[in-house]
C-alpha cells in the first residue's frame, strides 16, 4: 500500500536500513473502525510528545511578563514563549468564582481563569483590552492577534488541600493527587477563527503551528504552567513564614484536565485527509517496528519495564463507567499474559527474525482491542527512530478540487474501490438511521440527536458518511456511461460535495470512519477516544457516551527541564515514589 505518496521508509534501532514489508500495514478495514479507534492510547507521535520535543530541540524559552494577582490569586499573568524566529504569549485572568457557577458543562458563562494564546508579545493596549474581552469568551470580540481562547476551573476540593498544605510547610500526599491528576480542569480550547480568533491561515505556515493543534497544545502547556505558580503564589500569601513550593516530583505527576463532548467529533469527518495522516503516520511507524529484524535483549527488557509502568498507570486510572472498569481489568490481565509472553521470549532469544511482527500477530489472535492497540504504542516507545520524520505528516496544504471532466465510468471505480464498505449497511432500516449530528443554535456545538425523538434533522451535519455514499452509488449505477461527472452533477447537484470528496481520497485510505455515525449503537466515545489519544491525552473518564474527562500533560516535563535526557520519556506517567 502506498500510503499518501509517503514511502514508508525506517531504520530499526540496530542501525539496518530499508523498507518494511507493505504487507505490515494496517489495512483501513482494520484500524478506521469506531471499536478499535475507540481503544486508542497517546503514543509517541501524539502532539503534546511532538510539541514537547521540538521545545527542547529548538531551546525554547518561557519567561513570565506579567504577574499581578492578589492574595486570593486574582488578577493577571503573561507568559512569553521565544523560539526561534518567533515569540507567544499566553495571557491570563483569574477572577473569582462562586461555587454554584462551577461547572464542566459548555453552557457555562464564568470560570475561575480565561486564557488567551497571543501571536507576539502583548502590549499594554493589547492586555487591557483582552481583560475585558477574555473572561466573555464566546460573547467576547477578539482581533486576529488572538490565536487562542480557553478557560478553565480549579478541582476545587484537591487545589484547597495542595494550597493548604504547601501553606503549613509540607507536601500534599501523592496518593490524593493521582486519584485527579490534575489542579485545574479546562471546558474548552478554541482555535482556527472560533469565535473572532485569529484564523490557523495566519500561522499555517509556521513550522511550530504547522502541525495539527500546535497552538493548542502550547497553549494548554503553559495553562499548566500558571496553574503551579498560582497554586504557590497563593499559598505564599496564606503564610509567608512556612510556605513551601511543589516538590518538583509530584508538579510533574499533575497534568491539566479537559472535559471534553461532541465538540471535536464532527472535525475528525469534515477533514478526511488530515484524518488519513493521522493514521497514515502512526501506521508506518508500526510497520516500521515489525520489521526490525535484529532485536537487542535490552530491547526486550525495556519492554517489560513498560509494561510494568502500564500495570501501575492502570492502577492509579480511576474511573467511575462500569464499562470502562471491566475493559481496565480486562487489560490488565491481558498485560498478564504479555508479560509471560516477553519472559518466554527472553528465555528463548536469539536476536534474529520478526520478533515484534510475531508479538503483533499474537496480540491480534489473544488480546483484547484495548490491549492491541496499548501494545501498538509500547512498542513505538522501543524506537523512537521508527518515527522519525513522522511527525511533519500532521498537516495538509492541498486544497480539495472537484474534477468535473472525469468520466463517470472513473468515478465509479473510485466508488467501488473507496467505499465498498457502505454497502454493508442497509438504510432501509430504521437502526441504521437512529441518529443524527446538528449544531446547537445557543453554543454553536455539535450535539447528537434522535431522530424520532427530537426537532431539527432537518438541520443535520453532513457526518452520515457512509449514508450519503450509498445515495451517491445508487445515483450513479442510473448515470448513462460515456456521461462525464459535469452532466452527472447538473442532474444530481445535491452530491456534489460527495464527488468532490470522493475523487480526493483517490490517495487516502485511511480518510473514512469505516462505520455508520448514524446508527443505533454508535457511540461517539470512541471518536473522542481517539482524538484525544493523537492530542496525548490519557486516563479517559467517561460521564457517558457524549463526553469524557481527560488528562494532559501529566509527566511531562517542567520548563527548566526541556534540555534533560529524559525530556520525551514521560508516556503514561506514572507515580512510583514515596509519600513526599
Amino acid at each position: 500500500m502506498n500510503v499518501g505518496g509517503i514511502n514508508p521508509v525506517g531504520l530499526s534501532s540496530t542501525g539496518q536500513s530499508g523498507e518494511p514489508d507493505n504487507a505490515l500495514l494496517r489495512p483501513p478495514e482494520v484500524v478506521c473502525r469506531l471499536t478499535r479507534m475507540g481503544a486508542a492510547f497517546p503514543t509517541r507521535l501524539s502532539f503534546m510528545r511532538l510539541l514537547v520535543r521540538r521545545m527542547a530541540a529548538e531551546n525554547w524559552q518561557i519567561s513570565c511578563q506579567c504577574f499581578e494577582l492578589d492574595n486570593a490569586g486574582y488578577g493577571t499573568a503573561v507568559y512569553n514563549v521565544s523560539l526561534p524566529g518567533q515569540c507567544y504569549s499566553l495571557v491570563v485572568f483569574a477572577n473569582p468564582l462562586a461555587d454554584s457557577d462551577r461547572t464542566d458543562r459548555v453552557i457555562a458563562s464564568a470560570w475561575d481563569a480565561a486564557f488567551v494564546l497571543f501571536d507576539g508579545i502583548p502590549g499594554k493596549a493589547d492586555i487591557d483590552r483582552l481583560r475585558q474581552q477574555a473572561p466573555l469568551q464566546e460573547a467576547g470580540r477578539f482581533e486576529a492577534t488572538d490565536l487562542i481562547l480557553s478557560r478553565a476551573n480549579r478541582s476545587l476540593r484537591l487545589f484547597e488541600y495542595t494550597c493548604d498544605c504547601l501553606a503549613s510547610g509540607r507536601q500534599p500526599e501523592p496518593q490524593r493527587l493521582m486519584n485527579v491528576g490534575y489542579l485545574m480542569r479546562t471546558t474548552a480550547v478554541y482555535g482556527n477563527g472560533k469565535f473572532g480568533a485569529g484564523d490557523h491561515s495566519r500561522i499555517a505556515s509556521r513550522p511550530e503551528t504547522q502541525n495539527s493543534f500546535g497552538a493548542e497544545m502550547l497553549t494548554v502547556y503553559l495553562i499548566r504552567l500558571f496553574t503551579f505558580d498560582q497554586l504557590e503564589h497563593i499559598a505564599r500569601q496564606r503564610s509567608p513564614q512556612t510556605a513551601v513550593p511543589l516538590d518538583r516530583d509530584l508538579k510533574r505527576l499533575l497534568g491539566i484536565g479537559n472535559a471534553t463532548g461532541l465538540g471535536m467529533a464532527p472535525f475528525v469527518v469534515s477533514h478526511p485527509e488530515l484524518l488519513h495522516q493521522w493514521f497514515a503516520a502512526r501506521e508506518i511507524a508500526l510497520a516500521r517496528v515489525r520489521s526490525v529484524s535484529r532485536v537487542q535483549l535490552a530491547e526486550l527488557q525495556r519492554a517489560e519495564q513498560l509494561r510494568q509502568r502500564v500495570l501501575t498507570h492502570l492502577a492509579q486510572w480511576r474511573v467511575d463507567d462500569p464499562a470502562y472498569q471491566a475493559r481496565n481489568q480486562q487489560l490488565s490481565d491481558d498485560l498478564t499474559a504479555l508479560g509471560c509472553w516477553l519472559e518466554d521470549a527472553k528465555s528463548g532469544f536469539t536476536g534474529s527474525g520478526l520478533l515484534w511482527d510475531i508479538l503483533y500477530r499474537w496480540a491480534e489472535e489473544n488480546l483484547s482491542l484495548d490491549a492491541q492497540e496499548l501494545l501498538v504504542a509500547l512498542m513505538l516507545e522501543l524506537y523512537p527512530e521508527c518515527t522519525d520524520g513522522l511527525e511533519n505528516m500532521f498537516h495538509i496544504a492541498k486544497e480539495r478540487r472537484l474534477d468535473v471532466t472525469m468520466p463517470i465510468e472513473d468515478l465509479r471505480e473510485l466508488m467501488s474501490s473507496q467505499y465498498d464498505w457502505t454497502a454493508d449497511f442497509d438504510f432501509s432500516d430504521a437502526k441504521e438511521n437512529t441518529h443524527f449530528w446538528y449544531v446547537s443554535e445557543n453554543k454553536l456545538e455539535p450535539r447528537f440527536g434522535v431522530r424520532e425523538e427530537e426537532q431539527g434533522a432537518e438541520h443535520e451535519m453532513p457526518v452520515g458518511i457512509a449514508r450519503d455514499m450509498t445515495a451517491l452509488r445508487s445515483d450513479l449505477a442510473q448515470a448513462l456511461d460515456g456521461t462525464i461527472v459535469a452532466e452527472f452533477l447538473f442532474a444530481n447537484p445535491q452530491h456534489r460535495h460527495l464527488v468532490r470528496r470522493v475523487q480526493a481520497l483517490g490517495h487516502y485510505p485511511y480518510g473514512e470512519i469505516r462505520d455508520n455515525l448514524l446508527a443505533s449503537g454508535c457511540s461517539p466515545l470512541d471518536i473522542l477516544r481517539f482524538k484525544l489519544a493523537f492530542f496525548g491525552a490519557a486516563k479517559f473518564d467517561p460521564k457517558s457516551s457524549l463526553w469524557t474527562r481527560i488528562c494532559m500533560y501529566q509527566g511531562a516535563p517542567l520548563p527548566d527541564e526541556l534540555g534533560s535526557a529524559a525530556v520525551d520519556d514521560w508516556w503514561l506517567a506514572v507515580w512510583s515514589g514515596d509519600t513526599a
